[in-house]
């Protein structure tokens, strides 16, 4: 039997956002056709989140093995095997990607392996097939960007793509940006054993967080003899006997066995039909109202090809969001302030809301009140052997607006933080609710107590 050509919801790529959506369809009884031309699951399972976050775990346990002396235990860090810390990486990756595609096919969704291009404002064509969908859900992704005249060539000069497909650790690495792929990368490469510096042109670190949380990774950095050079933009790469040369303003040249270039990453939309048939589209995004309607009729767009953070669990949302909206269950609109964020290098930072600075100028400075927590008066830290604090961000008299953290583990912190922010509390009704002793997120508890008024484990 033939498979049809008309479903309620056509989706075009099976990322995090398409995959989601499908999957929600799904339950809600929509027919459903999942178009992918790579492999289920997008960049974030097979070459961005969940790879690197195993690479950065491997690094982990390489730092933990040095410094198993300060814990009283004896240990020798022999050396790397990158072959292993492959096959490990490789190993969780296809495991999640062997689940997800039985989830997929257990929900009798159409999957279609091809590339798919929209030839109608309803109808995406596959390797000469058509499938029409009453609604159509564009779900791309993205691509790891580069800098005009700066070719990238899987070699010396290398995209994070590239990066996660290395069989040596680089001796010696520089990372073009600071921002989460750049931080994350040159977190896991120093903890492999490699030298690397990073260069940005914005004036820190991680430049989206709070400047409190800038600060204290790079302290951090400096410490474990990561080099940074902020406020230094780009500007020519040379390939040397021995790696490359890359200069920066002012002259300054660097040099290191490979360049790896992490200034983000752009919205993969191009030759896709998305203009010919009337969809409004700025800088190669997508362009969308708050209900992720595109400007043609029953078209929808997702995930990383809609201006906003470009993180997995956004398009997760997005996704599960669109499929209730086809469905007609009017969801609630998706706050993007309310979507967390983690960085996971050592240190990790997590953050909710809006930093100190945002919050100043959205309610007035004289309006807004600021705690840092350091974690150094938590127990479970200690432990650790982690340095950090954890920072809330009020409106005077009023709710959390922002919570920033920064230390080992805060990562796993963010879904309290994420409730706290999305219910709007105050710091006297966090301030009540019991928190275990010894754990990290007894921190998060601290720091509302002292906002509230009576600080216990520290000085209000």
């Amino acid at each position: 039997m033939s498979e049809p050509s008309t479903f309620d919801v056509v989706i075009l790529g099976g990322g995090s956002g398409g995959y989601a959506t499908a999957l929600r369809a799904a339950q809600l009884d929509l027919s459903v056709a999942l178009i992918e031309k790579d492999k289920l699951g997008g960049t974030c399972l097979h070459r961005g989140c969940i790879p690197t976050k195993a690479l950065l775990h491997a690094g982990e346990v390489a730092d933990q093995t040095r410094d198993a002396g300060h814990f009283g235990i004896k240990a020798e860090l022999i050396g790397v095997d990158m072959a292993g810390v492959n096959s490990y990486k490789d190993g969780v990756v296809a495991k999640l990607y062997k689940g997800l595609q039985g989830l997929v096919k257990s929900a009798k969704i159409t999957y279609v392996e091809g590339a798919g291009k929209l030839v109608g404002p309803t109808t995406v064509e596959v390797d000469g097939r058509r499938y029409t969908g009453r609604n159509v859900v564009l779900a791309t992704g993205s691509y790891s960007r580069t800098l005009p005249g700066l070719e990238l060539d899987g070699r010396r000069v290398i995209s994070s793509e590239h990066a996660l497909n290395l069989d040596r650790v680089p001796a010696s690495a520089i990372v073009l940006g600071g921002g989460v792929i750049g931080v994350e990368f040159a977190s896991a490469w120093r903890s492999l054993g490699a030298e690397v510096t990073i260069v940005e042109a914005l004036p820190r670190l991680v430049a989206a967080e709070d400047e409190e949380v800038s600060k204290a990774v790079e302290r951090a950095f400096r410490k474990r003899g990561i080099g940074f050079k902020t406020g230094k933009p780009f500007e020519k790469v040379e390939q040397t006997d021995s790696g490359v040369r890359v200069t920066i303003a002012g002259g300054e040249t660097l040099e290191a066995e490979l360049l790896l270039v992490a200034v983000g990453r752009g919205p993969t939309t191009a030759n896709l039909g998305y203009e010919e048939h009337g969809i409004t589209m700025e800088r190669g995004f997508v362009i969308t109202d708050e209900r992720l309607r595109t400007s043609v009729p029953n078209v929808y767009a997702v995930g990383d090809i809609v201006p906003g953070l470009q993180l997995a669990h956004r398009g997760f949302q997005q996704g599960i969001f669109v499929a209730e909206e086809i469905a007609g269950k009017q969801p609630a609109v998706i706050d993007e302030a309310g979507i967390p964020r983690v960085t996971y290098s050592d240190p990790e930072v997590a953050s909710m809301g809006l930093t100190e600075a945002k919050a100043k100028e959205q309610y007035g400075a004289d309006k807004v009140q600021a705690y840092n927590y350091n974690l150094g008066g938590n127990g479970k830290s200690q432990i650790l052997r982690t340095q950090g604090f954890i920072k809330l961000v009020r409106v005077a008299d009023g709710p959390v607006v922002g919570v920033h953290m920064v230390g080992a583990r805060v990562g796993e912190l963010i879904g309290e933080a994420q409730l706290i922010y999305n219910w709007e509390a105050y710091p006297a009704e966090v301030a009540q609710l019991v928190h275990a002793h010894p754990t990290q997120n007894e921190a998060l508890g601290e720091a509302h107590l002292a906002l509230a008024g009576k600080p216990l484990h520290a000085h209000a």
